[in-house]
């Protein structure tokens, strides 16, 4: 039996959510894609604060525990503003795969490299 392609079913799944919600991410103009891409960088910092304050990250205070559940919840409402933010920008599934490769490869160059200097250009291929 062939595997659903997951990716492709997270992006539609999430425009569907979108579009649910009042938000239309093809064909904006740019001063609703700059407000939409704040808005969701704006709710990923929420989630990232709500991910950290699901580990004892305060070494001063003994009461936290380690919250693995509402890790995991946290961290597929990430996924959720990530997904929405690629489709601010006009990604697909595929465009996040095939520039998530070449990145890949760009880290992994930097790493055999020693990565001893800050290089912009080393991605503007992506």
């Amino acid at each position: 039996m062939e595997q659903p392609d997951q990716m492709r079913d997270m992006f539609r799944m999430q425009q569907s959510l979108n579009e649910r919600i009042g938000v239309k991410t093809s064909g904006m103009s740019d001063e609703e894609k700059t407000r939409w891409l704040l808005n969701y960088c704006r709710a990923m910092t929420q989630e990232i604060a709500e991910l950290t304050d699901s580990v004892p990250w305060k070494w001063w205070a003994k009461y936290q525990k380690f919250d693995e559940q509402n890790a995991r919840v946290e961290v597929v409402d990430l996924f959720h503003f990530l997904i929405s933010a690629a489709q601010v920008l006009g990604m697909s599934a595929d465009d996040v795969y095939q520039a998530y490769l070449k990145k890949n490869a760009v880290n992994f160059q930097r790493q055999e490299t020693g990565y001893t200097r800050k290089d912009e250009g080393d991605s503007r291929h992506i």
